[in-house]
């Protein structure tokens, strides 16, 4: 009896693997089943807003199983369940990838081919508020065609994050379009 194809399988089991790992309070970010040998390599990545701890994952691991156990007529034969969290140079995709990655350094590739180097500030289901060359911008996410954390060994500068804060708060002179003057009474 020959076995559904890989993606036919992820397809099958992604709803009860997302529903176990929601349950778990992580979101399900990937589910990838690949044939490895006689058994079925079954890889889950998870992410939640505070990241993911391995005590985190050694849970969503035992919740995943049991899960696949009940539904094992799907992998048709053993498997090797693989969790994981997604790795830095994972591209942003998604709206919660963004507000996971605020006051992270990003490099971004505009839909127009300019690259840029940004902060990421408050994120929302349209768009970023970034800081990139002293300038707050708003870039709404059609106009990002790919984007990736970069890594950073020391800490951002203060002076960005103020910034950036101020551009939450819409405060005067946060880049907004507003002037930075006291208004008269």
């Amino acid at each position: 009896m020959s076995s559904p194809p890989r993606g036919a399988v992820a397809a099958q089991l992604e709803p009860v693997v997302a529903e176990a790992v929601s349950a778990a309070g992580f979101d399900l970010e990937e589910l990838d089943v690949q044939q490895a040998g006689r058994r079925r390599l079954v890889k889950v990545v998870v992410d939640a807003d505070d990241g993911v701890g391995l005590d985190e994952i050694s849970a969503v691991s035992r919740e995943v199983s049991k899960v696949l156990d009940a539904h094992e007529h799907v992998l048709a034969g053993s498997y090797t369940l693989e969790v994981t969290s997604p790795g830095v140079d994972r591209p942003l995709t998604k709206p919660r990838h963004w507000r996971r990655a605020r006051y992270r350094l990003v490099k971004v590739r505009s839909t127009e081919g300019a690259d840029l180097v940004v902060r990421v500030g408050e994120a929302d289901d349209e768009g970023v508020v970034v800081l990139v060359g002293g300038e707050i911008r708003r870039l709404a996410y059609r106009e990002i065609e790919r984007a990736v954390v970069e890594v950073e060994f020391q800490q951002p500068p203060a002076e960005d994050l103020v910034r950036l804060e101020r551009a939450a708060d819409g405060a005067p002179g946060s880049g907004d379009g507003r002037e930075d003057t006291e208004e008269s009474r």
